[in-house]
């Protein structure tokens, strides 16, 4: 179960910039592919991507850098290592890269190799890939936890400019018996919503996450046409089907204001959440990501206390899969959920030592792409292994989305009366 071998190159993401691919052999024979995605819109605390900053190839955006350090530098250093001893993998390269950030190797560097060693282990232990996963977070393998899945249905901020100034909305099956139903459910209400758009004169047009990226005039009006798709494929708004945010608001946060171009508009952080507070009692609504700025953590203390027993207060940018600043979120009680990026981190280990604590203090845990998206659909048997019970992963088109949910179906089929579809606490 020794590495024998490990070749990185750069390929493409999902928007057409480079990332970061590797190639991990075994002694055996056994050979692992993983390539790690990139995110649009970043949390500034999250663990650095490295990029070459080569104006004259790939804008600047190539990772022949990052490449050169799993080649030269990570490769010599886990070659003839145990593939299965996944945390003294991860620390060796953490001690290789010896910053805080990964700025020296780089977290799609170390993440490459982490997800591939995951891998190549799984098929050495000749387990499902999903099922190593829960034996390095010490869960049961008797039963499965199927996530349910958040779909991005409208885009607007960062994933689709001229639209409206929040960037995610999602529709959010709460009530679905599977993942199969869940997928099916999502899948009809973003076809319905497609009808819906030519009907109204919108282009059918669509963000990076693959959902739609019409120029709508009102930062309501994603609200209202989903709640419209949602009748329109015949379920039921609050009951079957919810919806989820993510403003994304570190990206409209300006000068100590919360800058709604949209509405022509400047809140403070407790105009901001009372505003998200009127949408919460008019709409289905039950997981708010991202409401305030990555350093706001009095504005993200006070959503928390005015209702987050009854909605799902979740940080990205403020929490960036860091165990640290999760922490400082627990203590503050700055929100009730996390969401799960491995390359915000940069490693397996930390990815699972951040959710450990998150689930500790009793919080929700989403497990999510990244809007630079790749084919490989490695999240898909994780947050099956994790047992999270959500999972972020775009919309019903675009094949880097649309792949993790046929990966999630396929384990589903596998497992049969082992897997369970997860239970959401703030049902309304």
């Amino acid at each position: 179960m020794t590495i024998s071998s490990i070749n990185a190159q750069e390929i493409l993401d999902s928007r057409g910039n480079p990332t970061v691919a590797v190639v991990l052999r075994l002694d055996d024979g056994t050979e692992v592919f993983s390539a790690v995605p990139s995110g649009a819109s970043t949390g500034i605390y999250e663990a650095v991507e490295l990029r070459d900053e080569d104006k004259n190839r790939y804008l600047g955006k190539g990772t022949l850098k990052a490449v050169a350090n799993v080649n030269d530098i990570i490769a010599p250093k886990v070659i003839g290592m145990d593939v299965t001893k996944q945390s003294e993998i991860d620390q060796a390269m953490l001690d290789l890269d010896g910053t805080k950030n990964k700025g020296k190797l780089g977290a799609n560097a170390i993440l490459a190799v982490s997800m591939a060693c995951v891998k190549a282990a799984a098929i050495a232990k000749k387990m499902p890939l999903y099922a190593y996963i829960a034996e390095l977070f010490g869960n049961s393998t008797e039963e499965f936890i199927m996530p349910i899945p958040m779909s991005n249905v409208l885009n607007g901020g960062k994933h689709a400019l001229g639209s409206v100034d929040m960037q995610e909305f999602m529709i959010f099956p709460v009530c679905a018996p599977s993942i199969a139903e869940a997928v099916r459910w999502n899948a009809e209400i973003f076809h319905n919503l497609g009808k819906i758009l030519k009907g109204k004169g919108f282009q059918q047009t669509v963000g990076d996450e693959g959902g739609y990226a019409p120029k709508l005039d009102y930062n309501e009006a994603p609200l209202e046409l989903i709640l419209e798709a949602i009748e329109a494929a015949g379920y039921k708004p609050g009951e079957q089907i919810c919806i989820a945010l993510d403003p994304a608001s570190s990206e409209f946060y300006v000068d100590g204001q919360y800058d709604l171009k949209m509405e022509g508009k400047k809140l403070s952080n407790k105009e901001l959440v009372e505003k998200y507070q009127a949408w919460v009692e008019k709409y289905p609504i039950v997981s708010i990501e991202d409401g305030l700025s990555q350093d706001d953590w009095d504005g993200f203390t006070m959503q928390t206390a005015a209702y987050g027993d009854r909605v799902q207060i979740m940080g990205d940018d403020l929490f960036v899969t860091n165990p640290e600043r999760i922490q400082t979120g627990i203590e503050k009680k700055a929100a009730n959920s996390v969401l799960i990026k491995l390359n915000q981190i940069g490693s397996v280990s930390e990815t699972i030592a951040a959710i450990k604590l998150a689930k500790s203090a009793g919080w929700t845990c989403i497990v999510s792409h990244r809007s630079g998206e790749t084919e490989d659909a490695f999240i898909a048997d994780f947050v099956v292994g994790a047992g999270t019970g959500q999972i972020k992963t775009g919309s019903m088109c675009r094949s880097e989305r649309v792949g993790k949910y046929n990966r999630l179906m396929m384990i589903e089929r596998e497992l049969g009366t082992k897997a369970k579809i997860a239970n959401f606490p703030y049902k309304r």
